[in-house]
C-alpha cells in the first residue's frame, strides 16, 4: 500500500507546522485517503474547511476508524503565503506547494471539475471510491457509514417515485429498463435547455418501443420551483421532500454541476455520465442506450468534455460530412485498446480522443490553444493544465498516434504552455 501512496502523492507531504511527512509512515492500518481539492481564495473551500476540520477532528477521537482515514490537502493556490496561511487551519497534511506537476496529475486523474471537492480513495489501490465528499460530511458528521463506498443504485434510490400527476410508483418499477438519472434545476438555464431535448429523446426512445424511464433529482431552492420544472416533464422523480435520497444519489455519482444525465444499464450498471452530450449529439436517438464511442467527431456540444481532462485531438482536412471517416477509423483501433485496458482495472480511460475537421468549432479552439494551421496535426490538450503536446509530421499513421499516446502516458513529452 505505502508503494502505491508514494507513486501516487510521491514521497513527503507537508504538514501546517512546515516540517515534512514521510508518506510511508502514514500508517499501515489506512485504507481510505481523502484528497481534498481546494484553494485559500475560495470562499466555498474555505467554508468547507471549517466543517472539515469538525468532522475529522470527532473521526479521529471517537471512530473506531480513525487509523485508517487520512486526508491530504490539493491546493490550486498560486501564492505560496496565502496557501501556507490555509494549511496551518488544517489538521491534515498537503502536498508540497511547488509540486505542481503532482497536483495536475491527481486533478486529470480523479476529472475534478469545480472546488472545494473532497475525493476518497482506495490507498492500496487509488480507484475511487466516493466521489463528493462534500456531502459524506455533511450527511455523515458522525462517521458512522465509513468506508462511504458506492451502493447499488436499485438500493439508493429505493422508495416511492412521484409522477407529475401526482401519483406514485415504486422504485421497484425501474427493474429491466435503462434509466436516465437527472441532475437538474429550474433555476439554471442550461438545465432548462436540456430538458427541452430530453422530453422529445424520451418520448423517441419510448415509441421505439425500448424500455426506458428517467428519474429527475432535483436541485430546486423551494418545493414550488421543484412542481413547476416537473410539471414540464413526462417521467418520474424523488420527492422534493426526500432529501436525504436525493443527497444519496449525489453522493452516488459523483454530481459536481448540473445539469448532469447519467445513463445506467437494465442492471443499473453505469454506461456513461455523458448522458447530456449523447442527448444533444444524437436527437433522433439512433446511438440510444450511448455506450461510450472510442472517438468522438468535435462538435460544439461535445467540447466541453475537453475540460474534463487530458484529450487527443486529430486536426484533419476535411469539411465535408463523412471526410472524417479514414481519421476516426485510424486512432479507434488505439483508443478501444487504451479503454479496454483501463475498463479491466476498472478505473477511467485516462485519455479521450477526437477527430475535428474544418469547421467554427475547430478554428476556435486552434485559437485558443495556439495552434498551428498544418493538417494533419496530432495534438494533445490538457486545458486544466494548460499545457498541449503536438506532433506535426507529414504523415499521421497508428504507429504515430500508438508511439504519441504511450510516451504521453509515460510522461516522456515536454508540455508546451497554451
Amino acid at each position: 500500500m505505502s508503494e502505491f501512496l508514494v507513486n501516487l502523492l510521491g514521497e513527503r507531504l507537508v504538514n501546517s507546522e512546515k516540517a515534512e511527512v514521510d508518506v510511508q509512515s502514514l500508517g499501515a492500518k489506512l485504507s481510505l485517503v481523502g484528497l481534498f481539492f481546494g484553494c485559500s481564495l475560495n470562499a466555498p473551500c474555505k467554508q468547507f474547511n471549517a466543517s472539515l476540520c469538525e468532522f475529522y477532528s470527532k473521526f479521529k477521537k471517537t471512530s473506531e476508524h480513525k487509523d485508517k482515514l487520512e486526508i491530504v490537502f490539493i491546493s490550486s493556490d498560486q501564492d505560496q503565503k496565502h496557501w501556507q496561511d490555509f494549511l496551518q487551519e488544517m489538521q491534515w497534511p498537503a502536498l508540497p506547494f511547488k509540486d505542481r506537476h503532482k497536483k495536475m496529475k491527481l486533478w486529470n486523474k480523479y476529472k475534478v471539475t469545480s472546488i472545494p471537492s473532497l475525493v476518497f480513495v482506495d490507498a492500496a489501490t487509488g480507484k475511487v471510491v466516493c466521489r463528493n465528499g462534500l456531502l459524506v460530511v455533511r450527511d455523515d458528521p458522525k462517521g458512522l457509514e465509513f468506508p462511504w463506498g458506492p451502493k447499488p443504485f436499485a438500493e439508493v434510490v429505493a422508495g416511492p417515485l412521484l409522477r407529475n400527476n401526482r401519483q406514485t410508483t415504486d422504485s421497484s418499477s425501474l427493474e429491466g429498463h435503462y434509466v436516465g438519472v437527472y441532475f437538474s434545476a429550474h433555476w439554471c438555464p442550461p438545465c432548462r435547455s436540456l430538458t427541452r431535448v430530453l422530453v422529445e429523446s424520451y418520448r423517441t426512445v419510448k415509441e421505439s418501443g425500448q424500455k426506458f424511464e428517467i428519474v429527475f433529482v432535483s436541485a430546486d431552492r423551494s418545493e414550488e420551483s421543484f412542481k413547476q420544472y416537473f410539471s414540464e416533464m413526462p417521467w418520474l422523480a424523488v420527492p422534493y421532500s426526500d432529501e436525504a435520497r436525493r443527497s444519496r444519489l449525489n453522493r452516488l455519482y459523483g454530481i459536481q454541476g448540473i445539469p448532469t444525465l447519467i445513463l445506467l444499464d437494465t442492471e443499473g450498471h453505469m454506461i456513461t455520465r455523458q448522458g447530456r452530450v449523447e442527448v444533444l449529439n444524437d436527437p433522433e436517438c439512433r446511438l440510444f442506450p450511448w455506450h461510450p464511442r472510442p472517438v468522438l467527431e468535435l462538435s460544439e456540444s461535445n467540447a466541453v468534455q475537453l475540460h474534463e481532462g487530458p484529450c487527443l485531438v486529430l486536426f484533419v482536412d476535411a469539411e465535408e460530412e463523412g471526410e472524417l471517416e479514414p481519421a476516426k477509423e485510424l486512432i479507434q483501433p488505439i483508443a478501444e485498446k487504451l479503454m479496454a485496458k483501463y475498463k479491466a482495472k476498472e478505473e477511467e480511460t485516462p485519455l479521450l480522443f477526437f477527430v475535428a475537421g474544418e469547421d467554427d468549432m475547430s478554428d476556435s479552439l486552434r485559437d485558443y490553444t495556439n495552434l498551428p494551421e498544418a493538417a494533419p496535426l496530432l495534438t494533445i490538450l490538457d486545458m486544466s493544465a494548460r499545457a498541449k503536446y503536438v506532433r506535426d509530421v507529414e504523415e499521421i499513421t497508428p504507429a504515430v498516434v500508438e508511439q504519441f499516446v504511450n510516451d504521453f502516458l509515460a510522461e516522456k513529452l515536454k508540455p508546451e504552455p497554451i
